[in-house]
Order: C-alpha cells, then structure tokens, then sequence
C-alpha cells in the first residue's frame, strides 16, 4: 500500500468517524424530566444513553488516533512501534489507531 492509498483510508474513517461523533453526541443528550414516558421507558432511555456516552468517548478517541496517524504519515516515526522500534502492520494501525504500539508491546 502507498502512501496516498493510506491517506484516503485516513480521511474516510476520520469523516465516517466525525459522523458517528455527530450522531452519538445528539443520542447522549440529557433526558428532560418532564417528558412523560414512564418510570420502566425513562429508565431504559437512561441506560441506552450511558451505552452512547460510552460509544461517543470511544469515537473521540478513535478520532484522536486517526488524526494522530495521519499527521505522521510519510515521517519516519510512523508506523513504527516507540518501544521496541518494529514496524507495526497497516491493518493494525487502521484497526486501533489510537495505539501507538504493536501488539506485542500493547499486552
């Protein structure tokens, strides 16, 4: 894979990445007391959106990694693992970009 090829993997999971931020931080939004959906909905709604914080934190962070990424993309410390100085795979980076180890090194 070249490097303009894993430039467009970048900007597309940062753009599909921004839409899901989107979406979960509409999904997150506090629930009104005064809506009138009763005690075993509201506490459903409260659960879902704690499920969707969650989500949205992991999104920013994939976010974050992405961006990460493609700042250090054509240098010599990308794709590098800091700690034991390998080479990490492609579809490492593009799986958990928020990683700045190999596998190895993670555990």
């Amino acid at each position: 894979m070249n490097v303009q090829e894993i430039r467009e993997l970048f900007e597309s999971d940062i753009a599909s990445t921004e839409k899901k931020i989107k979406q979960y931080a509409e999904l997150s939004q506090p629930i009104a007391p005064d809506n009138a959906i009763g005690r075993v909905s509201r506490m459903d709604a409260i659960n879902n959106k704690g499920v969707m914080n969650a989500a949205l934190i992991k999104a920013k962070e994939r976010l974050e990694g992405l961006k990460r990424n493609l700042d250090k993309l054509g240098t010599n410390d990308f794709g590098v693992c800091p700690k034991c100085k390998k080479k990490i795979p492609i579809e490492r980076i593009l799986l958990a970009p928020n990683s700045s180890f190999c596998v190895n090194c993670a555990r």
